[in-house]
Formats: C-alpha cells, sequence, structure tokens
C-alpha cells in the first residue's frame, strides 16, 4: 500500500511526518513497535529511503489534542524532539486539524504546548531536570562540570534533561571541533544508561552561544530543539549566559528563554518541503 508523508525541517533537522488521525494506516503501522522501528530505518535512510533524521507519527490522544511518536533514523524511539513538535504543530495548522492558536501534544515526554508565535513557533519545553539519576546519568545529585575521558580527551560535563538526556560540553572552537569522533564515543558511554545527546557549545557574548550536536541514535545534525534548550540552561548554571540566549546551530537559530517559572521556552522556525508517497 502507499503511504503519504509530509517531509519538514526545522533548520535543517529533517522529519519524515506521518499522519495517523487523518490517515488510517492500521495495518502497516499497527503492528507494534517493532514494525516501527523498522519503518523508521527504511524511510530516514538518506540512500534508499526518503531521508530524514526521524520518523514523526501524529497520532490521536485521549490525554491532550494530539499524540505524537517519535523513531530516529537507526530506528529507536525516543522522549521528545523539539525542532520535531514545532513541525508537527505547523503540520496540524496547515492542515486545519485545530484551529487553537496552543496545543497540546502528549509526547513520551509529558503533554507539551506549541503556539503560533507569528511565522514562528513558541513550544513551552517544561522545566529542566537537573538531577543526575533522573536525567538519566549514573551519578547523585547535579551533574555539573563532570569530568569524563573519551578517546584521548578530557571533557567537562554539565547534565540536563528536557524530557530526554543531554551532556553538554564547552569547548573552544565549535566550528573547528571533531563531533563525529567524540560524540558516538560520549553517547555510548556506561555514564549514560540510556544513551545521551551531546551539545558542544562555544560562548559568543552573554546573550548567545553556537553549538553542534550529536544527537542520540542520528548522529550530527543540523539543528536540535531539546538540545538548545539544554545547552542555554547549561551555559547560564556556568555563567557564560543570562536566562534568554540565542542558540546558533549550523541550520540556524534558535531563541531560548529560562523564565521564571523555571519553563524553558523555545521559538524557531517549521517549514513544510514536499509532500509525496511511498510503497511499503
Amino acid at each position: 500500500m502507499k503511504l503519504r508523508f509530509t517531509k519538514m525541517h526545522g533548520l535543517g533537522n529533517d522529519f519524515i511526518v506521518i499522519d495517523r488521525v487523518t490517515e488510517k494506516y492500521d495495518a502497516v503501522l499497527g503492528a507494534g513497535t517493532e514494525a516501527l522501528r523498522a519503518l523508521a530505518g527504511r524511510l530516514c535512510h538518506r540512500r534508499f529511503g526518503i531521508g530524514a533524521d526521524q520518523l514523526l507519527l501524529l497520532e490521536s490522544s485521549g490525554n491532550a489534542d494530539f499524540a505524537m511518536r517519535i523513531f530516529n533514523a537507526d530506528g529507536s524511539e525516543v522522549e521528545m524532539c523539539g525542532n520535531g513538535i514545532r513541525c508537527v504543530a505547523a503540520y496540524i495548522w496547515k492542515h486545519q486539524l485545530s484551529d487553537k492558536t496552543m496545543l497540546s501534544i502528549d509526547t513520551k515526554a509529558g503533554i507539551i504546548r506549541p503556539e503560533k508565535a507569528g511565522d514562528m513557533v513558541r513550544v513551552d519545553m517544561g522545566e529542566p531536570v537537573l538531577e543526575g539519576r533522573m536525567i538519566p546519568v549514573n551519578i547523585d545529585g547535579p551533574v555539573k562540570d563532570h569530568r569524563m575521558t573519551a578517546l584521548d580527551r578530557e571533557f567537562c560535563l554539565t547534565c540536563v534533561s528536557m524530557g530526554n538526556p543531554h551532556a553538554v560540553i564547552v569547548v573552544d572552537d565549535v566550528e573547528g571541533f571533531d563531533v563525529c569522533k567524540y560524540g558516538p564515543v560520549i553517547e555510548n558511554d556506561p555514564l549514560f544508561p540510556k544513551r545521551t545527546n551531546v551539545e558542544f557549545i562555544q560562548a559568543v557574548s552573554g546573550s548567545a552561544i553556537k553549538m553542534r550536536v550529536w544527537e542520540r541514535g542520528s548522529g550530527e545534525t543540523m539543528a536540535c530543539g531539546t538540545g538548545a534548550s539544554a545547552a542555554a540552561v547549561a551555559s547560564h548554571i556556568r555563567g557564560l549566559t543570562g536566562r534568554k540566549t540565542v542558540v546558533t546551530l549550523p541550520g540556524g537559530d534558535l531563541t531560548i528563554e529560562w523564565a521564571g517559572n523555571n519553563h524553558v521556552y523555545m521559538t524557531g522556525p517549521a517549514v513544510s518541503v514536499f509532500e509525496g508517497s511511498i510503497e511499503v
């Protein structure tokens, strides 16, 4: 059968969005998580499939306006994706599935609330988690400037969960840093029981950082919304920036605010690239 999809991206972090609200694909997508893992690996492959960092499933929900499931290019299912939820929200509005300016979307990280912000999407990412065991990291208490060795280098990690785990590392020259060498080693270190996303950041000013990201299960991507949120929190904890930070990624800028109510708000674009169908 043919599976309809929409290709979208947030700052170059690209997605295959499949609508299970208006389209009935139970014969293909209702066969359980293992089938979805295999489908994600096939569709996200950049040589033999459509090509994407992640597969996003828009679904109905009994707890919120909609639900979203997220599968990485390697087939692993993850809790949350900041760029992805902006794209799903933009898809909902474009296809007139809701007339609400603020949506509630159920994810494995809880209910997330994206809202319209002009031609951008602003997302309440919730409260950052700083307790090591809850991120999870195999360390008690907050994880700030924790020293670890990966290959031939020592790094200082500040760890944050934005519904998924992140390890944030300050480097002197983020553009020249070998993300693909060190990222997968840190991702899979035994310190992280569920693996981790890894953000390499460089302070530009008291209100701006540059960032590159190694995403758990996807490799280096052009942007990561939860990663930018975690990086902004970590840079503030370390005294590098204030509570509102512009995070510059290879794909563009996100504005992150760690507000007084302890919630993190992310604002950025969501773009539809094309629609199509594929035989599955």
